[in-house]
């Protein structure tokens, strides 16, 4: 009777024991069979910030955030009264320059060039008169008349008649022809050069109206109205919602389902989990600062992680950056 009773006794120590067993089988077997890692990425988008070649005030925003703008829209104005000081000054000089041009390359005034050709008349005269008294004397001294001195002082005041003569003449010229071609070569740089400056403070004055360069979304605005704002600081931020990729941080073990060029099929939960199809165009190294996985105590090796880039193969609707996608 006893020898019964020990055996009845036995029968739930075995029962357990077999269910331990089996336990342990299964965990072991769950253990070293292959499990399908799902890989999460996430929506990005290309953006460019908007900002000021200027220093000035924000005198109004004209967009909000979450607002779609297109090519050529103003997004904001800034006050700059320095750049239009600036402006001012540099078409002042321009015009300066552009009547001193004038000067050099126009003839002189009717009056002046009157003026030249009288004295050249008169200067004319006078070695006409000069001439005449040489010839005489000279005639005098062939016949030792005169002497050798009284021949030698009209001889000088001729040359002299000569000399203001052409003098004369060209100072008509000169009143007929106007400035030198240097002189007019160099006031002609000289509105060059007042013309490039005016150019460039232009050019700053347009920065104070800042627009949208490619079509997008507005998605961040950092200044208030009203605030001060330095030589590039950002103004704002604008999406460009036609440019949406996908970044996935990949194991190198798994790197082989991310071939460059080649097409993958992923799961995108916002959307109901909508099926999408995606196009690797960028694998990199994240380094060893990167997130990576230890595995040398099995005797392998330590696994890098690769930053993978992928792209929509067609427009996906209701897609925003920020979402989860996950490929298995």
């Amino acid at each position: 009777m006893s020898e019964k009773n020990n055996k009845l006794n036995l029968l739930p120590s075995i029962a357990i024991l077999l269910v331990v067993t089996t336990a342990a089988i299964l965990m072991g077997l769950y253990a070293y069979s292959e499990v399908d890692d799902t890989i999460q990425g996430q929506v990005d988008v290309d953006e460019y910030r908007v900002s000021s070649k200027v220093p000035g005030r924000v005198l109004s925003i004209r967009v909000r955030e979450g607002q779609t703008v297109h090519a050529g829209d103003t997004l904001a104005l800034l006050e700059a009264p320095d750049v239009q000081a600036k402006l001012s000054q540099a078409e002042a000089a321009r015009d300066a320059a552009a009547a001193m041009q004038r000067k050099a390359t126009g003839s002189a005034r009717a009056e002046q060039v009157r003026a030249a050709y009288e004295m050249w008349q008169k200067a004319k005269a006078a070695l006409t008169v000069m001439e005449k008294s040489y010839a005489r004397t000279k005639a005098l001294y062939d016949d030792h008349v005169v002497t050798a001195q009284r021949l030698d002082e009209i001889t000088a005041q001729r040359d002299a008649a000569i000399a203001t003569e052409r003098a004369a003449k060209a100072q008509y010229d000169m009143a007929v022809n106007g400035a030198e071609q240097a002189d007019r070569e160099a006031a002609a740089a000289q509105v060059e050069r007042a013309k490039g400056a005016v150019s460039e403070v232009s050019s700053y004055v347009d920065e104070t109206v800042l627009l949208a360069l490619h079509d997008g979304e507005v998605t961040e605005i950092f200044p208030q109205e009203g605030e001060l704002v330095g030589t590039g600081a950002p103004i704002m931020n604008v999406a460009v919602m036609e440019r949406m990729w996908v970044a996935f941080n990949v194991r190198e073990d798994h790197l082989a389902s991310f071939p460059v060029n080649g097409r993958i099929q992923a799961v995108i939960p916002a959307l109901g989990n909508r099926e999408v199809e995606l196009v690797v165009y960028h694998q990199r190294d994240l380094g060893s600062f990167a997130a990576w996985k230890a595995t040398k105590t099995t005797g392998q090796y330590d696994m890098r992680t690769f930053e993978v880039k992928a792209a929509p193969t067609k427009p996906i609707e209701g897609l925003r950056p920020g979402m989860s996608v996950l490929f298995k």
